[in-house]
């Protein structure tokens, strides 16, 4: 506790808020000059960190006095002093400070945008003494993304409020920028307001909630983004400490979102540009059915996969990757993809000279970059494959009998040898078999080593079930499934993801 002299003078007389701006050791300096220490007359108890937000702001006036009796035993209890009383203060602001810091610590920890805004009304409720609440996320600018998080409340929850009249909604006044809209917006008993929407009384009693408070969440560099709404089982409102601590909260809250904000946008761009790089559709072969599946890291990769029909009915498939990751090696992967479609019609059956030519183009244009491709040269009417690799992954047969990798020459990736080449090998598949191109994110991406990691992948193959063999997308998902289980094919990751399924008629 602080040793603070009993002749210190202080203003009680001087509001609470005005006092929580000044900072502790500015009060200290203004409200405590330094003079000879007094021993202070009565003990306080240490202060606990954090907020009871079911109470309101901590008394900072004497302790209670007990009753007068006629006992001759009985002493009288000097009051206590003020500086007693900037004592109790200080320690209050010390346990508020101490409940933002951690409260803070913990949106500062959340990486994604929805655990931000679910963070947000967590923490928002604790300060406000609220149960449940929403958030809408809907930026000034119009180029998103929008969307609606709610604490406590299901999503048919969400869907009824939604059918409020937005004008009637304080979120709607705040987002529409209507006016009471740039700032809180208090509605302590929504049933004793005159002129409430009827529908807006009609779906709070159908959720049970009788009062409202809600922030705007923006900010000078940010602009608006949204609106936070926290809800109250009966009628109540947050009183001015709480208020004040929020209203701090919600201006960190704020910047923090907007860069998630930010992310977010970067991710859905890239997801956008790697995607229209790669085939919007596959082509329609007899003989042959084909499926891709395909998951980027956070950061957009170099993954990529294709399906070119060719001269003669044939067709050809091809799997590569990369370098890197990020806008450089999705644009690297762009120019290798289209420079291999134009030397697989030139000289498609030939894989070997296919991606000869594509190591010298990345040779001479791309020397800082290596890459890793296969190439196979399909012939679907005799279910014959001709392919070449270099440092890629073998291809996974799939069938009734067998389940087996593909022997294929060991070969280094381009742009790593002065100049490439590799033997090429033929394969004939029989009928109901899924031959199974894959990069060699599918492998990295179960964290083992790279012997567990093909022997993983072979028993996912081997363990399809026999009705999904007829199908090479269910094929596709059960091994990306089985491979990467509990959602590791969904988790932010360096390592792209690609597999290219053919099963043959």
């Amino acid at each position: 506790m602080l040793d603070i002299p009993l002749r210190v003078r202080v203003h009680v007389e001087t509001p609470l808020a005005a006092q929580i701006d000044m900072g502790v050791c500015d009060a200290i300096e203004q409200y405590a000059p330094v003079r000879k220490p007094d021993t202070m007359n009565a003990p306080h108890p240490p202060k606990v960190a954090g907020i009871d937000s079911t109470v309101p702001s901590p008394a900072h006036t004497v302790a209670p006095t007990p009753a007068a009796t006629d006992a001759p035993s009985a002493v009288p209890v000097a009051p206590i002093g003020p500086g007693a009383v900037l004592q109790d203060r200080l320690a209050a602001w010390v346990s508020d400070l101490t409940t933002l810091h951690e409260l803070t610590e913990c949106l500062a920890r959340t990486t994604s945008l929805a655990d931000a805004l679910q963070e947000v009304l967590r923490a928002g409720a604790a300060l406000v003494g609220a149960r449940r609440g929403l958030v809408v996320l809907e930026p000034r600018d119009g180029l998103g993304p929008e969307t609606t998080i709610g604490l406590g409340l299901a999503r048919a929850d969400l869907g009824h409020i939604e059918t409020v009249p937005r004008s009637a909604l304080s979120y709607g006044r705040i987002l529409d920028g209507l006016p009471g809209g740039e700032r809180e917006i208090a509605q302590p008993d929504l049933f004793a307001e005159d002129g409430l929407d009827p529908r807006h009384r009609e779906v709070a009693a159908r959720l049970g909630y009788a009062a409202s408070y809600a922030l705007p969440l923006a900010s000078e560099t940010a602009g608006r983004l949204g609106a936070a709404v926290w809800l109250y089982d009966e009628p109540a409102e947050p009183v001015e400490r709480q208020r004040h601590l929020v209203g701090l909260y919600a201006r960190y809250a704020t910047e923090h979102v907007a860069r998630m904000v930010e992310i977010e946008r970067t991710r859905a761009c890239m997801t956008t540009i790697s995607e229209e790089l790669l085939p919007t559709r596959l082509p329609r072969v007899a003989g042959v059915q084909l499926a891709a599946r395909r998951r980027t890291g956070p950061r957009g990769g170099g993954a990529w996969y294709d399906a070119l029909p060719l001269p003669d009915a044939a067709l050809g498939l091809a799997v590569g990757s990369v370098t890197g990751s990020g806008p450089s090696a999705v644009a690297v992967m762009g120019r290798l993809r289209a420079s291999l479609r134009a030397y697989a019609v030139m000289e498609g059956e030939d894989p070997v000279a296919v991606l000869s030519d594509l190591e010298l183009l990345l040779r001479l244009t791309e020397p800082a970059r290596s890459a890793t491709a296969l190439f196979a040269y399909c012939e679907p009417a005799l279910r014959r494959l001709t392919l070449a690799g270099a440092g890629h992954s073998p291809p996974l047969v799939i069938g009734p009998r067998r389940t087996e990798f593909v022997e294929t020459s060991l070969s280094a990736p381009l742009g790593m040898l002065a100049c490439w080449e590799a033997p090429s090998i033929e394969l004939i598949a029989e009928p109901g078999e899924t031959v199974l191109l894959y990069t060699d994110g599918l492998l990295h991406r179960t964290g083992d080593s790279l012997d567990r990691a093909f022997a993983r992948l072979h028993a996912a193959a081997a363990g399809v079930p026999r009705p999904l063999r007829t199908d090479p997308g269910a094929v596709a998902d059960h091994v990306l499934r089985t491979v990467l289980p509990d959602r590791l094919d969904e988790a932010d990751s360096a390592e792209d993801v690609v597999l290219l399924a053919a099963r043959f008629e």
